[in-house]
């Protein structure tokens, strides 16, 4: 697989300027603040107060605004955007919910509107370092599956690619950092777990060129269009 950094793919395979995108799942808003920078208007939606807080903190960039929501219920008009987007979000929505949640896409998006759904795939070095703390293999799957079935919601794939985002992080709290902020229920595992997850951070991190430490992160994009 080639490999590529998320942001380049998102801002090669979307047309953002003047565009109106739905960031789903937005976290600390540094996506929308990236997709506001090429000329998209922006909501981003969150559902954890501790990313929301992050979020509503960074300096804006245009018009972009950041919201309490979830996926299964976004909160915007019917046919309001051109896109909508899942960055690495889809397997964090309750299985139960997850299809809902693409027919909640379809609802807001225009005709012609398109999905950018970006997903981790569940094997490489990363996911054996955090897998202790969160087994994802599962979920993810249901992601795609979610994704493959949302014809039903009239959203055909227009289509799916792989590639490898190198990841650098400072240091083995970055690490537990980065994948706390996705889940706080993550926290007391760690502390749990402190002594293996350092080991295995020891063991499955490489040095990184010029400082750091360094994962590559197999992904998943696949792209949809509402007809």
């Amino acid at each position: 697989m080639d490999k590529r950094r998320n942001t380049d793919v998102i801002v090669e395979t979307l047309a953002l300027e003047g565009k109106r995108v739905i960031d789903v799942g937005c976290g600390d808003g540094s996506l929308v603040r990236l997709l506001a920078r090429f000329g998209a208007h922006v909501l981003g939606v969150e559902c954890s107060p501790r990313q929301l807080a992050k979020a509503r903190a960074g300096a804006k960039v245009a018009d972009e605004e950041i919201v309490e929501g979830v996926g299964q219920e976004l909160p915007a008009d019917d046919e309001s955007a051109d896109a909508v987007v899942f960055f690495n979000s889809l397997h964090h929505i309750p299985i139960a919910f997850q299809a809902k949640a693409l027919a909640e896409a379809a609802r807001v998006l225009k005709p012609g509107g398109e999905v950018y759904v970006s997903e981790p795939l569940p094997w490489g070095a990363f996911f054996e370092a955090v897998r202790p703390i969160d087994d994802e293999t599962w979920v993810r799957g249901a992601a795609l599956a979610s994704v493959k079935g949302a014809w039903v919601h009239g959203l055909e794939e227009e289509s799916e690619f792989t590639y490898i985002h190198p990841m650098v992080l400072k240091d083995y709290e970055a690490f537990r950092d980065k994948i706390v902020s996705a889940n706080t229920e993550r926290e007391a595992r760690f502390a749990e777990l402190d002594a293996e997850m350092r080991q295995r951070f020891a063991r499955l991190a490489a040095p990184a060129e010029g400082g750091g430490f360094a994962f590559e992160q197999p992904m998943r994009v696949n792209l949809l269009r509402k007809e």
